[in-house]
């Protein structure tokens, strides 16, 4: 007997057997059950997530002898013989082959006579956005008004080329694309019933590359199965696709955190003699930056397996959240970029190290860093110069210009101020704070602090900020300023203080009404307005810096 392929094999013969597309398989068995049949049906969704299953398994469930129901029997003569595709009154018609309006009316002229066999005649067209606007135009007039007996059942990839006229005459199904825990968990069971050794990070590779689509990850496994020798495992998974090795993309990223660009060229040039391909070692650094700014938001939900859960979080503490998404950006602009550049190695290579480059000079709330890469000599601590937080977001950190807040290379900065800063906002303008851990810290004011004990309120909008790591982080930042051991309490209420973030925003509406006055009492701005009978656009206004 010769083989078949698993796609055909375990195609759902009922609904029972589909996956992922429940609000569908609702729908119509409802319909089926309490017979409020339509007389067409439009199926739309991306390749391989089930249309033509569906409108077959639905063929079966209007024409089964037991009766119109949502579960047929699967043994009669008519529910086998549409499983075989030989079904007399079942009549399919890819639509991409048969566009013309002579193939359409040569279609439609039997609509008329009834079923030989079954209780309905069922057209099934496949790719219905193909056929041409006179097929269109000769399909409408029976899609209006079908002979009781008829049930159109339209399939489609592109549901937007459709006429509106056919849409409103369609009861319309959108089947979603399938999410990779669903492939997994289908691929699983498909291997187990067929007795075929399997890894679960193998699975996970073949659900991702299938994009959604069942059928193209039962392809894939076909060919797994095939290339693997009757095993399938991850690393001949990753030799088949050309995936990448997911070390190399932690390499890059580690590489990365510690701003290390001699490492970054090393893992790049390893990644090259080994002939992966660039534009997949980028996507796969894309989604892993993903998932890293996943794990800094909501650690609980990210979809990892094992060790690569543990360096995903290692990752997400190591590295700011707008570091991760300044990479992603620049990795994202530079993968579209990449087809210009003089070739693959170097166009990645200048992705990484811009990522390096334009990191920002400083980050909100007074904190003033370096981001010179560290190249493979040590550079000495006079020849890297700090910026002032008034540098331009992407600006390179480096500068040759001192500022009043360049420190001397023999100059110490202090490590604790001779008293506690009297505001609270003050105190927030020394302390290294990024992230969320800043904006809980800026939603708050300051109550007491008094014996080693600090007392905060935090505002009640703002509650959401408030977690056990937070409260830690910001903890010990607070006792590296103070240099000394500190019991932070914080409460959810009213700040009986301004809160730092409620001040900027009041200083900040404060100057742009200050510059909004100053422009309408500008006399040169009224003797235009006169002159030449204009008016100021109040949006674009802007105090100055």
């Amino acid at each position: 007997m010769s083989y078949q392929v698993l796609a055909r094999k375990w195609r759902p013969r009922r609904f029972a057997d589909l996956v992922g597309q429940g609000h569908v398989v609702r729908a119509l068995t409802n319909a089926l059950d309490h017979d409020r049949l339509h007389h067409a049906f439009l199926f739309s969704g991306t390749r391989g997530v089930g249309k033509t299953t569906i409108a077959r398994i639905l063929a079966k469930s209007l024409n089964c002898e037991t009766g119109v129901s949502s579960q047929p029997c699967g043994q009669c003569s008519t529910c086998l013989e549409v499983d075989d595709g030989r079904f007399v009154d079942l009549i399919e018609v890819d639509a991409a082959s048969r566009t013309k309006v002579d193939d359409t009316r040569e279609l439609l002229d039997n609509v008329q006579y009834s079923p030989s066999r079954g209780r309905y005649k069922v057209y099934l067209i496949d790719e219905v956005h193909m056929l041409s606007g006179h097929s269109f135009n000769a399909l409408l007039k029976t899609l209006e008004e079908p002979p009781p007996h008829v049930k159109f059942l339209l399939a489609t990839t592109d549901p937007q080329k459709l006429p509106v006229t056919v849409l409103s005459r369609c009861l319309q199904f959108n089947l979603k694309r399938l999410q990779p825990s669903q492939i997994e968990g289908q691929l699983a069971k498909i291997l187990s019933a067929e007795g075929i050794t399997f890894d679960a990070a193998s699975l996970a590779l073949l659900a991702r590359s299938a994009d959604g689509s069942l059928r193209d990850s039962l392809s894939l496994l076909d060919q797994a199965i095939a290339f693997g020798g009757g095993r399938v495992t991850e690393a001949d998974v990753r030799e088949m696709l050309g995936s990448i090795d997911h070390s190399v993309i932690m390499d890059l990223l580690d590489a990365l955190a510690a701003l290390d660009a001699a490492r970054l060229l090393q893992v790049v040039a390893s990644a090259t003699e080994r002939s992966l391909d660039v534009d997949t070692l980028l996507q796969d650094l894309l989604l892993a930056l993903h998932r890293i700014s996943v794990a800094q938001v909501a650690p609980e939900v990210v979809d990892a397996l094992g060790d690569e859960q543990a360096k995903l979080t290692q990752l997400a503490r190591a590295l700011t959240p707008e570091d991760v998404q300044l990479f992603y950006q620049i990795g994202l602009m530079g993968r579209r970029d990449l087809p210009f550049a003089p070739d693959p190695r170097s166009g990645l290579e200048m992705i990484l190290l811009r990522m390096l480059a334009f990191r920002p000079a400083s980050v909100p709330g007074g904190e003033v860093r370096t981001t010179v890469a560290r190249s493979a000599q040590p550079a000495s601590a006079a020849s890297v110069a700090s910026t002032t937080p008034t540098a331009p977001p992407l600006a390179r950190a480096t500068t040759s210009a001192p500022s009043k807040h360049t420190l001397d290379s023999t100059q110490q900065a202090p490590t604790r101020p001779a008293s506690p800063p009297s505001d609270w906002a003050g105190m927030l303008a020394q302390l290294k704070l990024t992230g969320l851990v800043r904006e809980l810290a800026t939603n708050a004011s300051l109550d007491a602090y008094a014996d080693g004990v600090m007392r905060l309120t935090l505002d009640a909008t703002f509650a959401h900020l408030l977690n056990k790591e937070r409260e830690t982080a910001l903890k010990e930042t607070l006792q590296t300023l103070l240099g000394q051991a500190l019991t932070l309490q914080i409460r959810i209420g009213s700040p009986a203080a301004e809160t730092p973030a409620r001040e900027k925003i009041r200083s900040q509406d404060e100057r742009q009404q200050a510059a909004t006055t100053a422009i309408a009492e500008d006399p040169n701005v009224r003797s235009l307005q006169e002159a030449f009978n204009a008016r100021v656009n109040p949006g674009s206004i802007r105090p100055k810096l």
